[in-house]
């Protein structure tokens, strides 16, 4: 039966719009981001607490604590490259189901640790394994997530993770209210079950077809994204925008209760209002990022809004006035700040994956992924070396390393996409036109197929992929592909190219968008 929006009751079209905002259409992604949700509830719960339990009820001290975590991370963070490749070779849904069930041990036998080899096995065994999780999720969202989707669909994965994170922080914050070993225990079993539950629903998703197997004497390397010096780039990059994950939890509320006479009430408001502002507005944020010329722009304005948050925050400690005129600016730096996290996140995903070869998404996504946590290791020591140690100049010198490494981001991605125009499937030939790669024939080699016109009537006709628009088109003189490798000295109009870049999917466009295909020309 046909059901008009007019005729469903206004609470229903409400709850509608919010589950279209947090979760992806029904489907594999919608199977990820419920397999996410489970997972991060526990999370939740298990960050609000585990320090407390660590101390109270193992008896360690804070030394140990941290010395113990930095360890875990500083191992689990390299692990996700040879787990990625893993997921690529042997079928990411498999990996990824026993990632999360090798979690749900290493949090199980949190319960049982009472002395520190121990704890150092249990959580280097529980980093090892959520680093590796992440790379084989990523490499499952890849093979199961059409190109176009990933960054709308990622944008719903990050609502939906803070929503989980924010239930398990309330039910964290009951058993902090009880503040008993018994209410310690409970929210590490939570946690576990948690992930033995994200270990069954992504065995109810299809399976991702592995990647063909590395012909032998290849001369790429078996971990080629090693030896990716533009793509390292490109992460290092990312790494150091990411310095603003411990801000709003670390430097923030240390800067609001030493530095300014803000009530104490201002940190949890801010946390919330970063956490709401994720939740509500990244979609519509990432919707704007259709390309890799777009997600470069875009963590460009990352870059600059963190920037501009930074100096509002350091405006703060020093501003002479009201606490309101101090609460109004915590505020105001809080809302730039998640405003630049939200366009940095949303560029920095396309980017993950745009620039990651066909067949090595699992590996690469490993790599990208390792920003994380070596953000959250040297990020503490950072933050508070810079906001407290040096007060204002600090935040102003913590807002131009998130500063340059936006703009820098534009000539890294350039770089990377250059390393591909020896392999791009459209090659040159005599006349001026090209052949593209087809697909393997019986001795497992690309058939090379002419290029075909473009479908859309247009003055410059573009070439094609079997049945779809080539990434980078190339196809000889007179041609000048903008931003992209194979570049030709064209004669094309600077309108032209304009329009070009701007591209139009709609059926008949006279400029065709090259971001409309998800041909790899790796």
């Amino acid at each position: 039966m046909h059901v008009t929006l007019a005729a469903l009751p206004t609470t229903d079209l409400q709850e509608t719009s919010v589950r279209h905002r947090l979760l992806p259409a029904a489907g594999p992604a919608r199977g990820l981001a419920l397999a996410q949700l489970v997972n991060l509830v526990g999370d939740g719960a298990y960050y609000v607490c585990s320090a407390l339990y660590f101390a109270r009820v193992v008896g360690l001290s804070a030394t140990e604590i941290g010395l113990g975590l930095t360890l875990a991370w500083a191992i689990g963070a390299p692990a996700g490259v040879p787990i990625g490749h893993l997921a690529d070779r042997r079928g990411a849904r498999g990996v990824a189901v026993a990632l999360a069930s090798a979690t749900a041990a290493a949090v199980a036998a949190l319960l049982l640790v009472r002395t520190y080899p121990l704890f150092l096995l249990a959580v280097c065994g529980y980093a090892v394994a959520q680093c590796g999780l992440a790379a084989a999720r990523q490499s499952l969202l890849a093979a199961l997530v059409p190109v176009a989707e990933r960054t709308g669909v990622l944008a719903r994965l990050q609502s939906t993770a803070n929503v989980g994170i924010g239930a398990g922080a309330l039910v964290g914050a009951v058993a902090l209210q009880i503040a008993t070993p018994a209410a310690y225990l409970s929210v590490l079993a939570v946690d576990a079950v948690a992930f033995a539950g994200c270990a069954v629903l992504p065995g109810r998703l299809p399976a991702a077809v592995p990647a063909p197997p590395e012909p032998s004497g290849a001369a790429a390397p078996r971990l080629g994204v090693l030896r990716d010096r533009p793509y390292t780039l490109v992460t290092l990059l990312h790494t150091v925008m990411l310095l603003r994950m411990p801000l709003i939890s670390l430097a923030l509320p240390l800067w609001v209760a030493e530095r300014t006479g803000a009530p104490g009430w201002t940190v949890a408001a801010l946390m919330v209002l970063n956490t709401g502002g994720v939740m509500l507005f990244q979609v519509r944020t990432a919707a704007r990022v259709r390309g890799l010329e777009s997600a470069v722009r875009t963590v460009r304005w990352g870059g600059a809004g963190m920037l501009v948050s930074c100096a509002v925050f350091a405006l703060s400690g020093v501003v002479d006035g009201p606490v309101w005129v101090v609460a109004a600016l915590l505020v105001a730096g809080a809302v730039l700040l998640v405003w630049g996290e939200m366009r940095q996140s949303a560029g920095a995903w396309q980017i993950a994956f745009d620039l990651a070869p066909a067949g090595r998404q699992g590996q690469y996504q490993g790599f990208f992924g390792m920003g994380v946590p070596v953000a959250r290791m040297a990020g503490p020591v950072v933050l508070t070396a810079l906001v407290l140690g040096w007060g204002g100049p600090g935040w102003l010198v913590l807002g131009g390393l998130l500063l340059a490494a936006g703009p820098a981001m534009g000539p890294a991605v350039r770089w990377a996409e250059g390393r591909g125009a020896d392999a791009c499937p459209v090659r040159r030939t005599e006349g001026g036109r090209g052949t593209a790669a087809g697909p393997p024939d019986a001795a497992g080699t690309a058939a090379a197929r002419p290029w075909q016109p473009s479908r859309y009537p247009s003055p410059i006709s573009l070439p094609m992929c079997p049945g779809r628009l080539s990434r980078w088109p190339c196809p000889g003189p007179g041609w000048r592909t903008v931003g992209m490798p194979g570049d030709h000295a064209g004669t094309r109009t600077r309108e032209r190219v304009a329009e070009y870049r701007r591209g139009d999917d709609r059926p008949g466009a006279r400029f065709p968008s090259w971001r409309s295909c998800g041909h790899r020309c790796r």
